[in-house]
């Protein structure tokens, strides 16, 4: 049986001196160390253990948040795991990126539905150390990628020319879907059809900053 803690929640003044560590960003040389010395253990091995399943659902997301943010020449900048937001463009556009793909790693029956997570969330207010009360969708644009390639024996996802992209303003998400926590792909196409490749996103989202 799980035991839980029963020690009082922090104070306000408590909480004020635990601030949010942020990320640096690792060169995959920095090494593991027992009792102040090194051991032949690095981060690019625990890279290479952890993050070689490319296909899975959960890493499939971070790869598109990295494909997307190549585009908008941000990769120096690490990835945050508790940001409201998926990716920052130099000019504070406030990007969700959003993945799906019709192959998986495991054993299918049948190709995956396309289907994607839009519930509006709420926002750390860092003033009171509480959640907002208010749920919303906190990015400025929504980029839906898929990985639409259907073929198990040649599916690759640094293949770029396997993956799709659709571009919409959380604005119209807003007013077509309202608080709607999933959309399907079909539905997607209802509000956007506009597909648009890799090569591409660059300059869309240059023309959605231009005409805010």
């Amino acid at each position: 049986m799980t035991e839980w803690s029963s020690a009082p929640p922090l104070s306000t003044q408590e909480l004020e001196i635990l601030p949010a560590i942020k990320t640096v960003q690792k060169t995959g040389k920095e090494v593991f160390y027992l009792n102040g010395k090194k051991i032949p253990l690095d981060v690019l091995s625990f890279w290479k253990w952890s993050s070689s399943e490319l296909l899975g659902n959960a890493l499939r997301g971070v790869l598109a948040e990295f494909i997307v943010a190549s585009t908008i020449d941000i990769l120096d900048k690490p990835r945050e795991e508790w940001d409201a937001y998926d990716l920052k463009s130099k000019n504070g556009l406030k990007i969700e990126i959003k993945s799906s793909s019709y192959l998986q790693s495991w054993e299918q029956t049948k190709l995956s539905k396309i289907i994607f997570g839009i519930q509006p969330t709420s926002d750390w207010d860092y003033s009171i150390n509480k959640r907002c009360k208010e749920k919303i969708r906190q990015s400025d644009i929504y980029i839906f990628c898929v990985l639409s390639h259907k073929d198990k024996n040649s599916v690759d996802p640094l293949d770029l020319s396997q993956w799709d992209f659709y571009i919409l303003e959380t604005k119209i998400l807003n007013e077509k879907v309202t608080v709607q926590k999933s959309i399907t792909l079909s539905s997607l196409l209802k509000i956007n059809q506009i597909k648009i490749k890799y090569d591409e996103l660059k300059e869309k989202i240059k023309l959605i900053e231009k005409n805010r």
